[in-house]
């Protein structure tokens, strides 16, 4: 039935004739079925039950676990009041990784079965159930990825609310119920990892979790808590993750003998830096494997090439792409108009606003070109989509501005990905609709906006200006950029007048 991991086994239950194509193991994803498998002690608290989170940070604890005696299981926590997070319990946490790439010429394929998860939930249902997990004494490690626009403050927040509606509020709560628990013990504290795309990650949520302290009255001393007793670190994450490899699942299931609804694919490459007090690397044995995990001093060189040119590739590309008829990163950077649109964006663009050697930048973005190109992943440009905004925000306009403040003009092809972005939010693809996912705010916004639209120039001035004018999205008034809103509207003229084929062709 083919390779589940390294010393990974699972038990054949049953077979059954299927004609031509022989015969396939049937069977259940479960513990029972899985020889090899152990549930381990409870150490971890990951705010996420994203593909992301499972085959990046799930993936490094199921090696840490096997091959350096980690000896740390994983609770689950969904941030929203989705049910889909139960459904990995069903199959008792168990989930099939799928990793592919190439690496100095020499192609790898593994398959595994990562076994580090014990349990998931979600607050809105669980609450109880969630606070209990701050009384566990062996409680260590709390990971997060709730994308770049969970670690936000929401001034609603009480401590009294069974869910608060922010994952820092949520997360405050639960340090609270710890530090109570534990009388205040500082060796109670926990190691913070949030792997959220932002700048300074770990020292906006720790600020986040002070404000809240601070604005529910808490004492002084649960302050003094947080501060003494836990590490918030800043952390850089990078691995191409598409998800659930859906035109090959059918097959995947025929050679594994089962069916697994938290299937997922992941590159080969991974990347994980860790800036602050190496205390960590005392309890967190991945230098033991020679992982791609690095603890650092500053991590700010690593965060802004890599957010900068993959990241920021990836949002800008998603809207052009997408309205161009292209479903996929691969199909997008081997097109010839759409990758010299992506490649010239990336060399012409955002490269000029980066310090480092212009070499060593241009070799990066050649490595990322040749990621995006992977052969084995089929990385859909509608699930990068997900929180547009905010990843434009925090991926796309800091590379906008800085050209504008070093070079005096605008960079077309970024703004030319902002009226893509617009016009993505129209929520239409030649009479397909779009699955569109943000903050409700948005797609609320966009809704009214394009829906009182009457087609004139005038009519997209005033979209576009709304759209700029959203400074607490972008923390300033965009509309104050020179040239930036008429810009704007020229590029959205260009793709409604002549849809996104000629008028990429136009500007490229």
């Amino acid at each position: 039935m083919g390779y589940n991991g390294r010393d990974n086994k699972l038990e054949i239950i049953e077979t059954i004739d299927v004609g031509k194509k022989g015969k396939v193991a049937v069977m259940e994803l479960k513990r029972a079925n899985y020889s090899e498998t152990k549930l381990y002690p409870e150490r971890i608290l990951q705010f996420g039950e994203g593909n992301f989170l499972r085959a990046f940070a799930d993936w490094a604890i199921h090696r840490m676990n096997k091959e350096a005696d980690f000896d740390a299981g994983v609770v689950v926590v969904g941030p929203r009041g989705n049910d889909k997070v139960y459904r990995i319990n069903d199959q008792d946490g168990l989930y099939t990784l799928q990793i592919n790439g190439i690496d100095k010429g020499q192609l790898i394929e593994e398959t595994m079965v990562i076994d580090a998860i014990t349990r998931a939930f979600h607050t809105h249902k669980d609450y109880d159930e969630y606070l209990k997990t701050a009384e566990n004494p062996d409680m260590r490690f709390i990971i997060s990825n709730t994308t770049e626009a969970g670690i936000s403050f929401a001034k609603e927040d009480r401590l009294e609310d069974r869910p608060q509606s922010s994952f820092p509020g949520k997360l405050t709560a639960w340090l609270y119920h710890r530090y109570k628990t534990f009388n205040g013990d500082r060796s109670k504290g926990v190691f913070v990892l949030p792997c959220e795309l932002i700048d300074r990650n770990g020292e906006q949520l720790r600020a986040i979790v002070l404000d809240y302290a601070k604005l529910w009255a808490l004492e002084e001393d649960f302050s003094n808590w947080i501060e003494e007793g836990s590490v918030f670190y800043n952390t850089l994450v990078d691995r191409i993750v598409p998800g659930f490899p859906k035109e090959t699942a059918e097959e995947t299931f025929r050679k594994l003998g089962y069916e697994d609804s938290y299937l997922v694919g992941a590159e080969w490459f991974h990347l994980w830096v860790i800036e602050g007090p190496r205390d960590i690397v005392k309890e967190f044995p991945s230098e033991k494997l020679g992982l791609n995990i690095l603890f650092v001093d500053d991590l700010t060189a690593y965060r802004e090439r890599k957010v900068r040119i993959l990241n920021g590739a990836h949002t800008s590309m998603v809207p052009v792409a997408y309205l161009y008829g292209i479903d996929t990163v691969r199909e997008a950077v081997e097109d010839e108009v759409v990758g010299g649109y992506i490649e010239s964006l990336i060399i012409d663009e955002i490269i000029p606003t980066l310090d480092l050697e212009e070499e060593e930048l241009k070799d990066f973005a050649a490595s990322v070109l040749d990621r995006f190109r992977n052969p084995f992943i089929k990385h859909y440009l509608i699930s990068i989509s997900l929180n547009s905004m905010s990843k434009f925000k925090t991926r796309v306009l800091p590379s906008l501005l800085e050209f504008v403040e070093r070079k005096g003009r605008l960079p077309e092809k970024m703004v030319f990905s902002l009226a893509s972005l617009i016009y993505f939010y129209k929520g239409d693809r030649d009479g397909e609709k779009i699955a569109l996912s943000d903050d409700s705010q948005y797609l609320e916004l966009y809704e009214k906006l394009w829906k009182d639209y009457d087609g004139s120039r005038a009519g997209l001035e005033h979209l576009v200006g709304e759209v700029l004018a959203l400074e607490e999205l972008w923390e300033l008034d965009l509309n104050s950029i020179e040239g930036l809103k008429k810009k704007l509207v020229d590029y959205l003229e260009l793709i409604d007048g002549k849809g996104m084929k000629l008028a990429l062709e136009e500007i490229n």
